[in-house]
């Protein structure tokens, strides 16, 4: 159902933090005992969802106008920070609360990407924010050189998150630091040199992390990222193997799965791949796997349920270690687990993140075995920022706010319903190929046609992309063709939201198909 969106709706810019208070406004309860605002005045109907509704009012903007700010940006900002900008019309994002954004206009957007999977409670979620502040009275800076509560405190309380023996941990300040670290320390625990990851994935940007990513975006044309090598991913919608069975998600593939019950023809297949990369890829010892429990940057790929598990097993037969990249999957996101890897039945050896840490502030971890963690006194290694106190102290808050607002369980309920819901438009529509993802951790793979599987191409994507934008949402694409729609918003979004943005989702295809 369509409804028209008030032109009032979310432009409250001009009053201070609070509700609005203008006479046109109508106030109701919600079922979460929330107050919020509706518009009491009915302008003409049109053909535009209409946005929940939401009781927090912007500051109005005062700042530098748009053109200035794109000329600034093409001038002085590095020429990769215009090639990196969404949309046609670009979002000059002024202020966020919770799953919500604003423009410099005041118009209001739903965040279903969360600054690339990173917050994980909420824009300026009041408990986090409230620790920032308090922390920011008291000690902003120092160094692990001394030792200061916040660090400690930090450091044991995700610590409990982990099961043994996952308990020594080393603070940086991103995934890409992270991942590079945990190279280092793979490399001088084993004595090796060697790599695997999986075709499509994204560990990082740095020269080392490079070579682990598997997608030519990225790639530059000099020398990086020594002895990593890539193997198939097993990706049981995009690849030879897969079928109805494979995957741990609410919602499966539509192709027809002939495996016997408990039997993954598809696993042993892409196991069998690895397999050929052993034999002839790599040495016959090898330092570590790197694998994301859930693809992000790829496009949410999912493997089947036993193959993480199988892999572990053949890497450490061959001398190396077993890495978790939970930079995206980590922090409750997947719904079922607080970690990734634990819906895969697996324990790694060493687990790097980021993004959802710090719900947004720069931080990143690695957390190994005492073991691991003992080879990397063979020099000596200073991060000047990792574990500074403010980020301790923001970090510390999160995993209390995860805990505090069942986070974890609100990625699972909404999730699986936004999946059930999506699933539908994918049974509705020819160009939705695949559906699949866990908790809040969700990819919509865009395809020519469902018997093809040929990728929808890069401008049509861009259309549907735009006009999503311009009804209100925000949302992700990745995956190596750029065909994947990925949704990956602040765990504190709601079933309201999901009706929302199927409403705009299921219209921008409609448009498309229309215009097609």
């Amino acid at each position: 159902m369509y409804k028209a969106i008030s032109s009032l709706s979310g432009r409250c810019a001009a009053l201070t933090r609070g509700s609005c208070s203008m006479p046109c406004l109508a106030y109701f309860h919600r079922a979460s005992g929330a107050l919020c605002q509706k518009s009491a005045f009915k302008p003409p109907s049109t053909d535009v969802p209409e946005m929940p509704p939401c009781n927090f009012s912007p500051e109005k903007y005062t700042g530098m106008s748009k053109d200035r700010m794109i000329e600034i940006r093409r001038q002085n900002c590095n020429p990769m920070t215009m090639k990196v900008t969404y949309y046609k019309k670009p979002v000059f994002i002024h202020q966020g609360y919770m799953q919500w954004l604003w423009d410099v206009d005041g118009r209001r957007y739903l965040d279903l990407f969360a600054g690339v999977a990173t917050v994980s409670v909420g824009h300026c979620h009041p408990k986090v924010t409230a620790a920032a502040e308090q922390q920011l009275k008291k000690l902003w800076h120092t160094t692990s050189i001394y030792v200061y509560p916040t660090l400690h405190e930090y450091c044991e309380k995700l610590a409990s998150h982990f099961p043994d023996p996952l308990k020594v941990i080393y603070l940086t300040n991103s995934g890409s630091e992270s991942n590079d670290l945990a190279i280092l320390m793979a490399r001088l625990h084993t004595g090796n040199n060697d790599i695997i990851t999986l075709r499509g994935s994204y560990h990082g940007g740095s020269p080392q992390t490079i070579g682990l990513t598997s997608n030519a975006a990225y790639k530059y044309p000099v020398a990086s990222g020594f002895d990593s090598t890539n193997t198939m991913c097993p990706d049981v919608f995009r690849g030879p193997w897969g079928g109805s069975h494979c995957r741990d998600s609410p919602v499966q593939t539509i192709r027809e799965c002939t495996c016997a019950q408990g039997h993954c023809m598809a696993n042993e297949q892409y196991i069998a791949q690895l397999k050929e990369t052993f034999a002839t890829s790599v040495p016959n010892r090898i330092a570590a796997f790197f694998g994301e429990p859930i693809q992000g940057v790829g496009g949410a790929v999912q493997y089947p349920k036993n193959y993480l598990k199988d892999a572990y097993k053949l890497v450490r037969e061959r001398g190396g270690i077993c890495v978790a990249d939970e930079v995206q999957t980590g922090f409750g996101r997947t719904g079922s687990h607080f970690w990734g890897f634990q819906g895969h039945d697996v324990i790694p050896d060493m687990v790097t993140m980021a993004k959802g840490i710090g719900n947004g502030f720069p931080m990143g971890a690695v957390v190994t075995t005492p073991e691991i963690a003992a080879s990397f006194a063979k020099g000596l290694h200073f991060n000047t920022f990792g574990g500074n106190p403010l980020a301790c102290a923001v970090a510390s808050s999160v995993l209390d706010t995860i805990r505090e607002d069942d986070t974890q369980q609100n990625s699972l309920r909404v999730g699986t319903y936004l999946m059930t819901e999506l699933a539908k438009l994918r049974d509705k529509y020819e160009i939705i190929g695949d559906v699949r993802g866990k908790g809040l951790q969700i990819g919509v793979e865009m395809v020519r046609d469902k018997a093809s599987r040929d990728p929808l191409p890069p401008e049509a994507m861009a259309e549907i992309f735009e006009d999503v934008k311009d009804m209100g949402v925000l949302i992700g694409k990745g995956a190596i063709y750029g065909q994947t729609f990925r949704i990956k918003p602040p765990m504190c979004i709601t079933k309201e939201d999901v009706d929302f943005f199927m409403a705009v989702f299921d219209k921008s295809v409609r448009n498309y198909m229309e215009r097609r």
